[in-house]
């Protein structure tokens, strides 16, 4: 981990998990050759890049979103920098934003989606709200019947549809099939409270 000092030291998960001996701190400069999650990353996170992290790791950012443009990303270079597909925060700060992830988020969300499902949960237990991670990102079906009962979504995790492609560029498609279907259910809902309005207002006039 790069760690820049935006953060609260209280509220930090980076800071945190560097506390329990889960992560490492990287100088400026220094080299690190296994999987760095950066917005500056060409290509998403896929399982094909499973055995660059059995083999080098997995690095990320911890910085504040706000001042994501005062990173000197040309001192953190990787041969193997990687964006995260559509996922949504559940951390105090971004609940539901999505790609708004923090530290232990984006870490999490790296080793679900190549395959170390164990290693994100131990990341994730370390914190209160760590298991919403995985209930709003991996129990779709669920949020889909409770919200969306009549939609056409898939309905199958997020996480879990990313671990079934072979490349990025298949999560990429994926990813842009995920949001298309999430599109297409916010219009329908639209639609739908529009014409029990106009419903509402009928009958109030009978």
């Amino acid at each position: 981990m790069w760690d820049f000092d935006h953060c609260d030291p209280r509220r930090c998960s980076g800071k945190k998990l560097a506390r329990l001996g889960l992560i490492t701190e990287l100088r400026v400069g220094s080299r690190f050759r296994g999987v760095v999650v950066s917005p500056k990353g060409t290509l998403v996170v896929s399982p094909a890049d499973k055995e660059i992290v059995v083999r080098d790791g997995i690095a990320v950012v911890e910085c504040s979103w706000a001042r994501i443009d005062d990173v000197p990303f040309s001192k953190i270079a990787s041969p193997h920098e990687r964006l995260l597909p559509y996922l949504l925060a559940t951390n105090p700060t971004n609940y539901g934003k999505p790609w708004r992830l923090n530290c232990v988020e984006a870490l999490a969300a790296t080793f679900y989606i190549t395959g170390f499902d164990q290693h994100a949960e131990t990341l994730l237990s370390s914190f209160g709200w760590g298991d919403s991670f995985w209930k709003v990102n991996g129990y779709s079906p669920f949020m889909i019947m409770l919200f969306c009962p009549d939609s056409n979504i898939d309905g199958s995790p997020y996480l879990k549809r990313y671990q079934t492609c072979a490349s990025a560029e298949e999560v990429a498609l994926m990813q842009e099939t995920i949001i298309a279907e999430l599109q297409e259910s916010y219009e329908t809902s639209r639609r739908e409270k529009g014409s029990y309005f106009r419903l509402c207002v009928s009958i109030s006039h009978i």
